[in-house]
């Protein structure tokens, strides 16, 4: 064998290694076939991002006869998981879109409008059009909001410009994103890299966009004369303990800097001056302290707070005494049913529950909704249960992320123990990511995974 054909060799073996590991992290491994159901029932999915498309589909390969119906007023999908590498260069914005209505099966009815109201005691939910949907069925999972304007002086009008960067925000700001940071890369100085308070749609991507920056920077024009500075209000880097110490560690060794109970509440873009507010606790008296802290940038990435759609927050679905200032849907931690209304489920980043906003997540909780829907179409309890599963590829470098898999119990829950482990920097974690992950998460929103 030649040793051109044998390292082609290897590097196919290893590809379906990746396609293989993605499948076995949450995004790839077939769905059993189960017996199809006849029912009349009326179904009203709120929301076609990953966890409403994926559940459609799912629900037309598993009822006959239902009434199914998506609202969504988004003409373009986004694959969200690809926008840190577009914010990285790594990308185009046009490897994160597609067309919602092309991932919807048929027979369902798409209504392209947004849900402007829900009754969950009349069981309808209205549409900004003004159509009224009764339903025996309501799956809440429309996504959650970034707010913006919680940061005052910030406008998504100056992503792009004057060291600014927001990739949460869309591929066209994603693109914009790297714009600003790739100017860091070359030219050096000040680097800030912010998470907010509130709960977010994939808790690493912070982390993320501070390693593939800080890496680029060390490569290029920068190398030398940058510094980085991870700036969050929480008193760790990650939920889990384990890999909250080893990001420690990585950022030791990369010299970025860490600011922990800094919150981001303001900018000055013409100054380049982001404003943090920090609390202090009184040990003996327990008073908390608040003061402003002032920081100068050259680069500065904003992740907003995020919350639920103003929708949700009206309807009377979410929690009462949780994330009262977020907004998130009350349902039990392990069915996803909703605690008051049982026909109500939700699903994605609206849920009200510790982990699970993240794609791998919707993917293990989509079968468990589907399960209980159908068990009580039939009359019966559904028996499925979602245990927190949440996958992050958490890149480190250009070429290299760390797996990192774990439950509601902050357990980590690695798919190939013994051969990928979750807290080493290995390529064949990137590839997962880079590669193979994109291609397992279109099998998932067709409901094949």
């Amino acid at each position: 064998m030649s040793r051109r054909v044998e390292l082609m060799t290897s590097r196919r073996g290893v590809l379906g290694m990746a396609l293989a590991g993605a499948a076995a992290a949450g995004l790839g491994a077939a769905p059993a076939q189960a017996a199809r159901v006849q029912t009349s029932a009326r179904i009203v999915i709120i929301g076609a991002g990953a966890a409403g498309t994926s559940f459609a589909n799912r629900l037309m390969q598993r009822l006959d006869g239902a009434q199914v119906t998506v609202v969504d007023a988004r003409a373009e999908h986004l694959y969200q998981p690809g926008l840190s590498l577009v914010a990285a260069g790594l990308k185009p914005p046009g490897y994160v879109v597609s067309r919602t209505a092309d991932w919807l099966p048929r027979g369902i009815s798409l209504v392209a409008e947004q849900a402007a109201s829900i009754d969950p005691e009349a069981k309808t939910v209205t549409t900004s059009g003004g159509q009224r949907l009764d339903y025996d069925f309501l799956i809440v999972a429309p996504g959650l909001v970034l707010d913006h304007d919680a940061i005052e002086g910030f406008s998504l009008d100056l992503v792009g410009k004057d060291g600014l960067g927001a990739l949460y925000a869309g591929p066209d700001y994603a693109q914009r994103t790297w714009q600003a940071a790739s100017q860091f890369t070359e030219q050096g100085g000040v680097g800030i890299f912010t998470r907010p308070a509130t709960e977010m749609k994939c808790a690493g991507a912070p982390l993320k966009h501070t390693f593939l920056i800080d890496d680029i920077a060390s490569r290029n024009g920068a190398a030398g004369r940058y510094e980085a500075h991870y700036v969050c209000p929480q008193p760790v880097l990650f939920s889990v303990p384990i890999v909250s110490e080893k990001v420690r560690m990585l950022f030791g060794e990369r010299g970025i800097a860490t600011h922990y109970g800094h919150t981001l509440k303001g900018i000055e873009p013409g100054r380049r001056i982001a404003r943090f507010e920090t609390s202090a606790t009184d040990a003996a008296t327990g008073e908390v302290t608040k003061s402003t802290v002032e920081m100068p940038y050259d680069y500065l990435h904003v992740i907003p707070p995020q919350r639920a759609p103003q929708v949700i927050r009206d309807s009377g679905l979410s929690w009462a005494d949780k994330w009262t200032d977020q907004g998130w849907v009350e349902c039990d931690m392990k069915t996803l049913r909703h605690l008051r209304y049982p026909e109500i489920f939700a699903l994605g980043d609206i849920a009200g529950v510790p982990k699970g906003k993240t794609a791998a997540s919707v993917k293990w909780q989509v079968p468990v909704v589907e399960d209980h829907l159908v068990a009580a179409i039939q009359g019966r309890e559904g028996t499925a249960v979602y245990g927190g599963y949440t996958s992050c590829p958490m890149i480190t470098r250009v070429g290299r992320a760390m797996l990192v898999e774990f439950d509601y119990d902050n357990n980590l829950v690695p798919s190939f123990p013994g051969v990928i482990a979750p807290l080493e920097e290995l390529w064949i974690s990137w590839l997962m990511k880079e590669v193979a992950l994109k291609a397992t998460y279109n099998a998932m929103l067709r409901g094949k995974a």
